[in-house]
């Protein structure tokens, strides 16, 4: 890697530069914190399984240059030892209800990643009135639970590991599609990874295990768009795939190249893809 380019990864990568507005955001049932960067149409950033939102600082970077884009991270991120914990994707899915009010959003774009992508689709399903556009990446209608995940789920809930664990780190490169070659952006994963609670990843793997929305995919009003990474081996793009065939009027666009983390990856072909979707005009308020 050139010193040019090697610079503008770590730069990207790095937390420090993120000029976001930080606050916290007091809901009936939870604190969220809530970071804000950019101005325009508004977009909604949904995390992932683990990282919080500072594994989306990057994406939100590329997206911010058009848009404000609003990130925020999940209930248990502030206090993993919350008495009241999310017990099912739907609560995620409501917390993020009461986020879109609380911010007096009107019909925003939705963009939900991987476990992030079950709570958008969850909440399109549920208030589809409320979506102006729904993106979704490294997620299917009805998760399919694998060896690893399984194996993962089960270490994650009996054994305390120490922090950075190379067990953990191997499924950490699963999201990548294949071994990454070493360097600020693999650091900048696992680091960002083991920010969540060991037992926060267990608890949400265990959500996904139950969640299953295909029969109500008929539900979902607003302009889709699927992104599949082609080297996605925890979501594999056939099935992203169907997940678009099954929404009316959804659109698939595979990522060559990509992983499960394409949205970090491929940056900035997804803030082409999402800028495209966004020219199509502004949602109806009908």
């Amino acid at each position: 890697m050139r010193i040019a380019a090697r610079r503008r990864a770590e730069w990207l990568m790095s937390d420090y530069v993120f000029d976001g507005r930080r606050r916290q955001v007091r809901l009936d049932r939870a604190r969220l914190e809530v970071v804000e960067i950019g101005k325009g149409e508004p977009i909604v950033l949904v995390p992932g399984l683990a990282g919080g939102w500072k594994l989306l600082a990057p994406l939100a970077r590329s997206l911010a240059k058009r848009n404000r884009v609003i990130l925020y991270g999940f209930r248990d991120e502030l206090d993993p030892l919350s008495g009241r914990p999310a017990r099912q994707i739907g609560d995620h899915a409501r917390d993020l209800a009461g986020l879109i009010e609380a911010l007096r959003l009107e019909r925003p774009t939705v963009f939900g990643v991987s476990f992030g992508g079950a709570v958008a689709l969850d909440y399109a399903i549920d208030e589809p009135h409320r979506v102006g556009r729904l993106i979704l990446s490294g997620v299917e209608a009805r998760f399919r639970s694998t060896m690893g995940s399984t194996i993962a789920r089960r270490v994650l809930e009996r054994f305390p590991l120490p922090a950075d664990n190379p067990f953990v780190n191997q499924f950490f490169n699963l999201f990548h599609g294949g071994k990454p070659a070493p360097g600020p952006l693999s650091r900048f994963v696992v680091e960002r990874c083991w920010e969540t609670d060991q037992g926060v990843m267990a608890r949400r793997l265990a959500m996904l295990e139950g969640f299953d929305v295909s029969d109500r995919l008929w539900q979902v009003e607003a302009p889709t768009l699927v992104l599949g990474g082609t080297r996605d081996v925890v979501v594999p793009p056939a099935r992203q795939k169907a997940l678009a065939s099954s929404i009316a009027g959804a659109r698939f666009e595979p990522m060559e190249g990509a992983g499960h983390l394409g949205f970090l990856t491929h940056s900035a072909d997804v803030a082409r893809h999402v800028e495209q979707l966004c020219r199509g005009g502004r949602p109806s308020l009908a």
